[in-house]
């Protein structure tokens, strides 16, 4: 997949396929969230598998104080920035709140995001999106499901909490998981879980995960992008590590990301959550 060259750029687009067999083989899958073509050029040239435009450029790049006031309008126009930047990553986007409370609706909103260039759509919720998942598969919009912290739900948790450290917590994010795999989604990610959650949750869904505060055996891994490269605003999660340190350059800081995704020595025990 990637050139001899010392950048680890990119030398064929990575597909779905691509990323279920790095499950199958084992190989780790590095994620960074990215709102622009100048940034994802970068991240092309560094290897960066994956790229999330997340809802999280409400706070990151609009100054607000949560993700609740993104707008569909808001993820296209940052999509087809990232997609015109992009040469062989994987992009998907994040539907923002209450873009898909009823099924027709997330239909909608997600064909614009894939016209905007997504590859594949990330819905924030449980068991109750089953039936939005299964109506998007069929149409043939890749769907990744995300699970446990929910930022879109914030208000509802009381907070940015950790999620599913007691048994029965944690059997309903298996139960939820298998149950959105089952109405076809083809990816989970896991927010704040407890790492051994998170290996569990690996080893028992048959697609792909992406971890961010789930501890290293996820299949991925996902910063935001300003967090990794220490321009974050306000409180800095326990999950973050600042790569841009030791006098790298934005290249080399993503590069490094990659590296430590790959050989697992990022996230670190100190990243993690215990249940």
């Amino acid at each position: 997949m990637y050139s001899d060259n010392t950048q680890r750029k990119l030398t064929k687009p990575v597909t779905l396929s691509t990323l279920k067999q790095m499950k199958a083989d084992q190989e780790k899958i590095s994620v960074l969230t990215a709102y622009d073509a100048s940034f994802t050029n970068v991240m092309n040239a560094a290897g960066v598998e994956m790229i999330l435009v997340g809802d999280s450029l409400g706070m990151v790049i609009q100054g607000r104080d949560s993700t609740l006031p993104v707008t569909i309008e808001d993820m296209c126009y940052h999509t087809a920035a990232v997609k015109r930047g992009n040469t062989n990553a994987f992009i998907f986007s994040d539907m923002p709140f209450m873009s898909y409370s009823k099924p027709e609706q997330a239909l909608d909103n997600a064909a614009k995001l894939m016209q905007a260039g997504a590859s594949m759509i990330k819905l924030e919720g449980g068991s109750w999106l089953a039936d939005t998942v299964r109506l998007l598969s069929q149409r043939g919009i890749p769907v990744c499901g995300h699970l446990g912290l929910t930022p879109q739900s914030v208000h509802k948790f009381g907070g940015y909490k950790v999620q599913g450290k007691t048994q029965e917590a944690a059997d309903l994010l298996l139960k939820e998981s298998l149950e959105l795999v089952d109405a076809g989604a083809d990816m989970l990610l896991y927010e704040c879980i407890p790492t051994e959650l998170g290996k569990t949750l690996t080893e028992a869904v048959p697609v792909p995960t992406i971890g961010i505060g789930a501890g290293p055996h996820t299949d991925a891994q996902v910063l935001v992008v300003q967090d990794m490269i220490g321009l974050n605003l306000g409180h800095t999660p326990r999950f973050v590590k600042n790569f841009l340190t030791d006098g790298r350059n934005i290249t080399e800081a993503f590069e490094a990301y990659v590296k430590e995704v790959k050989d697992m020595t990022f996230p670190g025990p100190e990243h993690g959550f215990k249940s």
